[in-house]
């Protein structure tokens, strides 16, 4: 582990390679798993203002969930999270021609309609972020789902840190990026 200010972050944040491939994965991320994408609390205030642009982006099902929960609920672990449909889809999940799955905040942020990207959790993943009182725990989430990520990274020799840079520097800032390449170029047993 290593501690940065206030994160503690996993060695396989800084060892492991990945660079997501959607050709190979289509955004399974988007449509996989038992709850939805971790929102940070003022998110849920910009979702539910963005709602009229993105909405018919999304299908029926999401805009019907949508209509009877909200954009988000609390999961079993008590964590706020994007709604789902069908006990797995992100309700923000828009399709393109061959399957593949975008995010229509995303598409609406890149068309120019809204100046919010997507929820941190998504542009981090596969680093996730705990918060354990005055620290957060910063980790890789190794999902088989990425497996082509992992063998595109090692083929380009890129590192989930660096793969997540802009990200990361968003959730921490600038400085902070900073001092995790440093440390990286220092710690021994990263080289």
């Amino acid at each position: 582990m290593l501690q940065i200010d206030n994160t503690v972050i996993s060695f396989d944040v800084l060892e492991k390679y990945f660079i997501c491939d959607l050709d190979k994965c289509l955004g399974e991320c988007c449509i996989e798993g038992d709850a939805g994408a971790p929102l940070e609390e003022d998110e849920k205030q910009i979702l539910e203002e963005i709602l009229p642009i993105v909405w018919d982006d999304l299908s029926p099902a999401a805009q019907e969930k949508i209509k009877e929960q909200g954009v988000s609920y609390i999961d079993e672990e008590g964590d706020l999270v994007t709604s789902i449909v069908n006990g797995k889809d992100c309700v923000f999940t828009c399709y393109e021609a061959g399957g593949m799955c975008k995010c229509a905040i995303e598409k609406a942020f890149r068309e120019g309609k809204i100046s919010f990207y997507k929820p941190i959790s998504c542009h981090l993943y596969p680093i996730r972020v705990k918060n354990f009182g005055e620290f957060s725990a910063v980790n890789f989430h190794k999902w088989k789902i990425c497996k082509a990520a992992a063998v595109l990274g090692r083929k380009k020799g890129v590192k989930v840190y660096q793969f997540l840079k802009e990200p990361l520097i968003r959730k921490f800032g600038q400085e902070w990026y900073e001092q995790l390449e440093i440390a990286v170029n220092e710690l021994p047993e990263l080289k």
